[in-house]
């Protein structure tokens, strides 16, 4: 296993710097609200900085005399979320409004870091235009919304035309099941030996990019799975010990094992996914990559790593299922939302800055620069979204079949704990069987115990 001290010790003082960042907190200026953010950490990325910059211009108008101060954090995801809680912590280095992952909102929320929003949101006339599905990402056990939704994500297999071409695989591609995948990957590797075949993100350093866009697309796609292997609604426990959980293991042990992925030092390498948009993809180097609807967002206009011809480059199919059983195609979905911390000392102005960010047209903006899917319903019925970009409509289709995460207050444990099972295996340190022992183990302690057993 990789050592985790020092990633540890620099997260550690990532954060310290991120606190000392937000100065004062939120509060000490009752004119001025913070909002911190999630930047990117390849430094030519800026849609968030860009978006978010022309939303303070238009709310400062808006509001004479009111300011933002932009608060980024540039981390990969696991440290973002660590140094995000720690501001979160207190008065002094909370800011007004935080970007939330919906994954980990209602940790935060049982930890007592957010504020309701019934408040405001009753009171707002466009909350009717958002999706129910996307509301529910953002509401807590206690039945109330803590988080406004800025889009959500669809997952499927991007693939290299030119490689597959030199490989001698017929395009448009798509696999009906895990076995037509792998035996690509396996010809790629055998024809088009400089390339990388198969990238399936795995271990900690990837954080909830190896749960979701890597472990998850693999589970939720299993035969026999059922409608949620993770977490079982009748009995409200975690599953443990299935069959599915192990395949979805063996798929990925067997991705390294035979060396169809990256190098094991590039795939834990906490800023691979960095490197796979930005280097791998548009280079030519990766011939399939298991990965989100938002990668267009690094190659667009303005984005720094313009790439106009990747939709002639590139080719997308949807990710099938284990067997090629009903429905035939698995999809996650996830999203980031918009919260403002308990501790906030400008609450009120800092719905009043959702507000301007969530017009129907700041929205659509919003969408169509970070590649988003639409939570809008007025905004997914206009043509002009739903043209604006080559894949919306693929990535779009695919909400119809996808699964949302069990977002209950123990997932992030279970998230690392699906890292740590992946990186054992991903390393060779762990049978499968192994791995999935240590799993069960880690969800019990986890979970509180609540944890039911399935063949």
């Amino acid at each position: 296993m990789r050592p985790t001290a020092p990633l540890l010790v620099a997260t550690a003082l990532l954060a310290a710097g991120t606190l000392t960042a937000c100065g004062g907190g939120s509060g000490s200026d009752a004119n001025t609200i913070k909002v911190s953010f999630k930047q990117s950490t390849d430094n030519q990325i800026k849609v968030m900085d860009t978006y978010l910059a022309a939303m303070k211009k238009q709310f400062e108008k808006a509001h004479p005399g009111k300011k933002v101060e932009l608060v980024p954090i540039k981390a990969p995801d696991s440290e973002y979320y660590t140094k995000l809680q720690q501001m979160l912590r207190s008065p002094k280095t909370a800011p007004d409004l935080v970007y939330e992952d919906t994954f980990l909102i209602n940790s935060d929320i049982t930890s007592g870091y957010l504020k309701p929003l019934d408040q405001y949101l009753d009171k707002w006339s466009q909350w009717d235009q958002f999706i129910d599905t996307a509301k529910t990402a953002a509401k807590a056990q206690d039945g109330k919304t803590y988080g406004v939704p800025d889009g959500t994500d669809t997952r499927g297999l991007w693939y290299d035309k030119g490689i597959f071409e030199k490989a001698g695989i017929t395009t448009p591609w798509q696999p009906k099941n895990w076995a037509e995948v792998l035996d690509a990957a396996r010809t790629i590797k055998k024809k088009v030996p400089d390339a990388i075949p198969l990238n399936v993100y795995t271990g900690k350093p990837n954080g909830e990019a190896a749960t979701m866009q890597g472990f998850e697309m693999l589970l939720y796609g299993t035969d026999g799975g059922g409608a949620d292997p993770l977490y079982d609604t009748s009995s409200n426990k975690w599953i443990a010990g299935s069959k599915s959980f192990k395949d979805s293991l063996s798929f990925v042990e067997t991705v390294f094992e035979e060396k169809l992925g990256p190098d094991v030092s590039d795939a834990l390498d906490p800023n691979w996914a960095t490197r796979v948009r930005g280097e791998m993809l548009p280079k030519g180097k990766l011939g399939i990559n298991l990965d989100g609807s938002w990668l267009p967002q690094d190659w667009i206009k303005g984005s720094g790593h313009e790439w106009p011809e990747w939709s002639q480059k590139l080719g997308l199919a949807h990710m099938p299922t284990q067997n090629g059983q009903a429905p035939g195609k698995v999809s996650m979905s996830g999203g980031w939302t918009w919260a403002v911390p308990a501790k906030a000392g400008n609450p009120d102005l800092a719905f009043d800055f959702i507000k301007t960010m969530q017009t129907k047209a700041n929205a659509q903006r919003w969408y169509i620069a970070n590649s988003g899917i639409s939570v809008r319903k007025d905004v997914a019925a206009d043509p002009a979204y739903v043209k604006a970009q080559p894949g919306i409509k693929f990535f779009t289709d695919l909400v119809a079949t996808t699964h949302y995460r069990p977002a209950y207050p123990a997932y992030p444990k279970v998230s690392t704990a699906i890292q740590e099972a992946m990186e054992s295996v991903t390393t060779g340190d762990s049978s499968v069987d192994e791995a999935a022992s240590t799993y069960d183990e880690q969800v019990k302690t986890a979970a509180d115990g609540k944890v039911v057993n399935k063949p």
